[in-house]
């Protein structure tokens, strides 16, 4: 018996998340909508689960907030989260506020002198995280500040790291150029490139469910396999986010990064290890082997919507012109077919699209089966037997389903399709963990695996660019749609052409 329990309890630890080192953390941008609504609760939970020790967060922005004002926007946005107001307090006396231009050498001056005083003050030792929470003009003259500033040196004592949001540049020469200005000053296990979706519960478990199951891999290859979809739909427009949008389009804002790192999580062949450059390692191999897009029948391959007015649970939503208030031609929804020319995955289409204003919000990964060779059942079902299906949900209800066939209870043969669902909520008691708290930690800890590596970034960039300059260079057809649909009818031919359709949602 106490071996069984000393058992459970080496599994409990090797389950729990480590407790970082003291540190830092330094979120530029700190007056945000991205501070506010996913940063500074994500830290909180962190903090409130006793993985922060001799921390301070201090926030850098052009808002001339004193440390208080900064505060009592905290206390506003901590409170309504209804958590323990004495733990909320005991929070708050770690925040400061910096306020500055980001373009004044004079600013990374004082910055110096503040992390030096928090650093004594709360004991971390002179360990910084950087947090790039701002416009990403605006990335390259902090990069040039701090690493002029030698807020970037690193020694066997301290670390210094940097988290820089999407999207990594506007296209494959802008990538590379930010790419060169951040190693001018760091190294690359000093940069996290993050993308949100990677700390999504579902899709971590993506590689458990793949290689932890002995059941599943057997499968995972065009003998079995007839299609593959991924959906990230949203029902929200562009919000407040009109004037970075409208500059960077859905290809850029979504496919660029979360689908095509989706892409990669389905489809990689197994790591060596789960260490992160193992993982990245079979990442870029898969974005390496994507069929280049042919420019000259582009409208055969990708769709690019925009959506007109529509409803949406019965009330009516604006045309995306009239949310930005200007004509534009910018996309808000993609539909693409594509092909990995690889042993593994030779003949599969992947079928990838996403969008707003859709008819539901919904992030799911359709593996589509083939169907069975040879139906022994035709004489007494002849309706087509639907095919074996795996739905991993990433959003709203994180779990996955196994859509099966099997006899209906009563005297006549009659198939019927069963759907063996699994989530999360049901399951497992816990408490649901913000992707950018998984992330955050990952950082704190040093460990790259759920980031973007510079290469892996580098290649995604080669598979969407030349997409993007057949769509500049012919101003390219825009289809529309009315909001509260599944795109426009464009998208559905795209696949139904192949004899296939889109998964009922």
């Amino acid at each position: 018996m106490s071996f069984i329990e000393n058992k459970i309890e080496s599994y409990v630890e090797i389950c729990e998340d480590p407790t970082p080192e003291p540190a830092g953390i330094i979120i530029f941008g700190a007056s945000g909508d991205l501070t506010f609504r996913k940063l500074i609760p994500s830290i909180f939970n962190l903090f409130k689960k006793r993985k922060l020790k001799n921390f301070y967060l201090l926030g850098v922005g052009r808002s001339k907030l004193t440390d208080e004002e900064f505060r009592d926007k905290i206390l506003k946005r901590l409170n309504n989260l209804k958590s323990d107001k004495n733990i909320i307090e005991k929070f708050i006396l770690h925040t400061y506020f910096l306020s500055g231009n980001y373009s004044q050498d004079k600013m990374y001056k004082d910055l110096r002198s503040k992390l030096l005083e928090l650093d004594r003050k709360h004991n971390t030792t002179g360990n910084h995280l950087f947090y790039f929470a701002t416009p990403p003009n605006i990335y390259m003259p902090i990069i040039n500040y701090l690493g002029e500033n030698k807020l970037t040196v690193e020694t066997q004592e301290k670390y210094s790291r940097i988290i820089i949001e999407k999207p990594f540049g506007h296209n494959l020469e802008s990538s590379k150029k930010l790419d060169y200005q951040l190693h001018n000053y760091l190294n690359e296990k000093q940069i996290y490139r993050i993308d949100h979706y990677l700390g999504k519960e579902t899709v971590q478990n993506i590689m458990m469910l793949r290689f932890a199951n002995i059941i599943f891999e057997p499968l995972w290859n065009y003998k079995y396999i007839d299609n593959i979809q991924i959906t990230v739909a949203e029902q929200i427009g562009v919000e407040n986010r009109v004037g970075y949008f409208d500059q960077t389009g859905l290809l850029r804002d979504m496919f660029q990064n979360h689908i095509l790192q989706l892409l990669t999580l389905i489809t990689m062949e197994p790591p060596a290890s789960l260490s992160a450059d193992m993982v990245h390692d079979e990442k870029i191999k898969v974005l390496k082997s994507i069929r280049p897009f042919p420019k000259e029948k582009l409208n055969n391959f990708i769709i690019r919507g925009q959506y007109i007015e529509g409803k949406i649970n019965n009330e009516m939503k604006k045309s995306y012109i009239e949310d930005i208030k200007k004509e534009s031609k910018t996309e808000t929804f993609i539909a693409a077919k594509l092909y990995i020319d690889n042993w593994r995955w030779s003949g599969v289409p992947f079928y990838l699209r996403t969008g707003k204003r859709l008819k539901k919000k919904i992030t799911e990964v359709a593996i589509i089966f083939k169907d069975v060779p040879h139906s022994i059942f035709s004489d007494f079902y002849p309706i087509k037997i639907e095919p074996n299906a795996l739905i991993l949900r990433i959003q709203p209800d994180e779990g996955f389903s196994l859509v099966i066939q099997a006899k209906q209870p009563g005297s006549k043969i009659c198939i019927n399709t069963l759907n063996m669902e699994f989530k999360y909520k049901n399951f497992f008691e816990y408490e649901k963990q913000d992707a950018y708290e998984r992330l955050i930690i990952d950082a704190l800890l040093g460990d790259q695996t759920l980031y973007v590596r510079s290469d892996v970034m580098e290649e995604s960039w080669k598979v969407v660019t030349p997409i993007l300059d057949v769509w500049e260079k012919d101003n390219a057809t825009l289809f529309y749609y009315p909001s509260g649909t599944w795109g426009p009818e464009e998208a559905n031919y795209l696949i139904e052409k192949d004899g296939r359709k889109w998964r009922k949602l």
